[in-house]
């Protein structure tokens, strides 16, 4: 990726930073207040983002996910070295154990005996089937159902072995029932709730799972209170008698709790200010510990135009075009007005980096062809070519009777609020209209079908967050712009591709990738992919960040790994 600047640099000034406020742990009723017990005996978690669900297979905010993961399980997850880890499975398939089929084309995953749920129900193969047959369900309207796709079946050989049986030759074998997808859900929890009734499931309130800590009380959007797993399989943990998971607040709060004051012991994506963290880190009550690995802050482009609707209500819809984006010019143009060094260097610090790619991890994949320039004056030039110019002399564009305005939607987070700003006087300054619109995480990640205000439903014409690829194989994550991912109503608004784009060249590309057993060839198309998005500018990736949270001195154990959450070893934290 290569850098350019223009002499003519627009310096943008950033908003002075906010007080940071004290957040108190607490909660409304008397089971969420702080306990009694040994601090060594209570283990707190804040998150800025409150969790609203414990089933992340319903939702796509990492809130909801960190908090499942805690008690839900996957057969194994990659840690941060790229090694398969084994969670639920006994061993790691391989060709020598027999595990992988010589033929490519289906893997036979052999599971720990004597695993209980929870509820002390056993834990069978058939649970992962079911979770198959759950996910992969239509009515269900899975997040994680993309990355099922390759699979034609999955069949249980005896109640401790599974084998996955895939339509074609799979080079990406380990993505199902790896990771955050492949959590595996508790079949007689679920098996009455598999169709278009999954979200009335109890368990998504109060799972029954066969991680170390099981909830006792959950308020959505608040609270979570873990205890342990009676049936947990590892003698000894986990080590805590208890695990509050406090959301809410703000980043900076979250970061002052652990860092300043030690009134918590651990605060999840800590997106403030570097020099903030630094501030608070001097206190000595804990410490800053970020990875680098896919997670990219992206701004998205809506190819539709969310002020039409369908005789059904539906705005966002691909019957109506965007009454601008669809101008490659004037993508460019919004391309050329984001002050990608600025961002990176005032908001993020040691912990971002510029970027234009939407592909950064692992680095083989990160392109080399890709570059990015802040140039407002070529921006204007290309809005005046596409014909986007000031005809009424009120300081907006306009073409053919319609105004350049449009609404730029992200989450609530101080970071987020300045890099709106930073981008809204570039957009000012070129003449277009932007209104900021900031949504709580909690409503904008929820995945819920009903609320217009979240990602999916994308009813704003540029929305920023950041996400990545949960593998270090990219498939899934690169297949999130095919045409058959576009979310709509139809799907619940489920499906990952928010911007509504679709290019045949592209799907074709990536449907080569799923069938291509050379490594180097895949890369390559992988490059490709990723080449396509960023040079016709249907996503604005701007800073490749690193997973940054807050850890007390009291606490040891927490190793982050970019390909799973944060609390995917949260059995063998344990108290100083």
């Amino acid at each position: 990726m290569l850098t350019k600047f223009s002499n003519s640099r627009f310096f943008l000034p950033i908003l002075v930073l906010s007080l940071i406020s004290t957040f108190v742990f607490s909660a409304c009723n008397p089971q969420s207040q702080p306990t009694t017990q040994s601090s060594n005996d209570v283990l707190k978690l804040l998150y800025w983002q409150a969790p609203t669900i414990l089933n992340s297979h319903l939702s796509n905010g990492f809130k909801d996910s960190e908090a499942s993961r805690i008690t839900l399980e996957p057969l194994a997850s990659y840690d941060k070295n790229g090694e398969l880890i084994p969670f639920l499975a006994a061993e790691v398939p391989t060709l020598e154990n027999g595990g992988i089929a010589k033929d490519g084309k289906s893997v036979t995953w052999k599971l720990k005996q004597g695993i209980k749920w929870s509820d002390g129900t056993p834990f069978t193969a058939a649970d992962v089937v079911f979770t198959y047959q759950f996910i992969t369900n239509p009515k269900v309207a899975a997040i994680s159902a993309g990355v099922y796709d390759t699979v034609e079946t999955v069949e249980a050989i005896d109640d401790y072995t599974v084998k996955v049986n895939f339509k074609e030759v799979d080079p990406a074998w380990s993505r199902p029932f790896v990771g955050v997808p492949g959590m595996i859900l508790p079949r007689h929890k679920f098996e009455q709730y598999n169709g278009s009734n999954a979200r009335e499931a109890t368990a998504n309130l109060k799972p029954v799972g066969t991680g170390p800590y099981l909830a006792v009380e959950f308020k959505p959007g608040d609270t979570v209170v873990y205890e342990p797993n009676p049936n947990y399989r590892e003698a000894g943990k986990p080590f805590f008698k208890r695990v509050e998971l406090k959301g809410g607040g703000d980043s900076a709060s979250a970061a002052r709790a652990v860092l300043q004051t030690g009134d918590a012991d651990f605060a999840w994506n800590i997106q403030v200010e570097p020099q903030v963290l630094q501030q608070l880190e001097a206190a000595g009550k804990g410490k800053v510990v970020s990875i680098f690995g896919p997670q990219v802050e992206r701004i998205l482009l809506n190819q539709t135009d969310p002020n039409k609707a369908t005789a059904e209500g539906e705005r966002s819809s691909v019957k109506f075009p965007h009454p601008f984006f669809t101008d490659k010019k004037v993508r460019k143009a919004f391309n050329l007005a984001i002050d990608r060094e600025t961002i990176a260097k005032q908001l993020y610090g040691a912990t971002g980096k510029a970027t234009t790619n939407f592909l950064v991890s692992p680095n083989n994949y990160n392109s080399p062809n890709t570059s990015y320039e802040f140039n407002l004056k070529e921006a204007a030039a290309l809005l005046d070519e596409a014909g986007w110019v000031d005809t009424n002399g009120n300081g907006i564009r306009d073409k053919n009777g319609v105004e350049m305005k449009l609404v730029f939607q992200t989450s609530v987070n101080p970071v987020r609020q300045k890099t709106q700003q930073i981008i809204k006087q570039a957009l000012k300054s070129l003449g277009v209209d932007v209104e900021l619109k900031s949504i709580d995480a909690s409503i904008f990640f929820s995945g819920d079908p009903a609320n217009t205000d979240t990602v999916g439903h994308f009813y704003a014409d540029l929305q920023m967050f950041t996400t990545s690829n949960g593998s270090p194989d990219p498939g899934n994550y690169m297949k999130r712009y095919t045409c058959s991912e576009i979310a709509k109503g139809a799907n619940n608004w489920s499906k990952d591709n928010y911007s509504r784009y679709c290019n045949p060249d592209y799907d074709s590309l990536w449907e080569k990738s799923t069938k291509e057993l050379d490594p180097e060839k895949r890369r390559q198309m992988f490059i490709e992919m990723n080449d396509m998005l960023v040079n016709d500018v249907i996503v604005m990736p701007i800073v490749h960040r690193a997973d940054v949270v807050g850890v007390s001195n009291k606490i040891v154990g927490v190793e982050l790994t970019p390909w799973d959450r944060n609390t995917w070893n949260i059995a063998d934290w344990k108290a100083n």
